[in-house]
């Protein structure tokens, strides 16, 4: 699916993180152009400004040990988020809004769901800044085990401990459907169910219908053409 990560005979690489790709992420520049547009002085070297938001976050030595961002990533980042949720929670309307911002070339409703979904853990309408800032470090800088580990909780819809093939083809098609003809393959070229039929007769290992946590792991892991594919998903967090 992307041909950058197929390198050197098929083999894939796992991509190195820059300050470069770190800015690919729609999420954190949404939150960078916030604080770059927000006019007033420059505060790049203070500290994290906690008593304006109804909602304080965790300490900012204590996310520097949860995350791999550093000082002022983590400044930078939660003075955007302060910007644009004053309240220090981010609701689901607001998710939407900056995938239809980042791709108006298609409908990006029901992956911004989905997708906010997988950052609201605890189920109750809204992320807080420590949940949010704790799952882009592992989107952005965590391991390979890490990230599928996240990828499995976005493609278990319904929280269940398993991934069903509807579930999987829902979340390919809601990618489809947000990158338009910018898919790559194009979704002209090729039929989401095609994909999601071949990854899971590889990922379903037992033929019980449901893929496990254990099983998503080991078969991504194992299978160069689907971690090459994982990129498609990377590619819009």
């Amino acid at each position: 699916v992307s041909p950058r990560l197929m390198e050197r005979e098929g083999k894939w690489q796992k991509p190195r993180i820059t300050r470069k790709s770190l800015m690919k992420c729609c999420l954190v520049k949404w939150i960078i152009d916030s604080t770059t547009n927000t006019q007033g002085p420059e505060s790049s070297d203070c500290e994290l400004e906690l008593s304006t938001v109804r909602h304080q976050p965790e300490g900012l030595e204590q996310l520097q040990v949860q995350t791999q961002f550093t000082k002022k990533e983590l400044q930078s980042l939660y003075r955007g988020f302060k910007n644009e949720c004053p309240s220090g929670l981010v609701d689901e309307e607001t998710f939407k809004n900056i995938y239809s911002q980042f791709f108006p070339q298609g409908d990006a409703t029901t992956y911004a769901h989905f997708l906010f979904n997988a950052f609201d853990m605890d189920r109750n309408g809204s992320i807080r800044f420590e949940d949010f800032v704790i799952g882009l470090s592992v989107l952005l800088r965590g391991s390979e085990t890490e990230k599928l580990r996240w990828a499995f909780n976005l493609y278990d819809i319904n929280k269940d401990g398993y991934i069903t093939k509807e579930e999987m083809l829902a979340i390919m098609t809601s990618i489809y459907d947000m990158m338009g003809r910018y898919t790559s393959p194009s979704v002209r070229d090729i039929d989401p169910s095609e994909h999601v039929d071949k990854f899971f007769q590889k990922m379903d290992r037992n033929r019980d219908g449901v893929v496990t946590i254990d099983e998503f792991i080991e078969t991504c892991q194992k299978d160069e053409n689907i971690m090459a594919s994982m990129q498609l998903f990377e590619n819009v967090i």
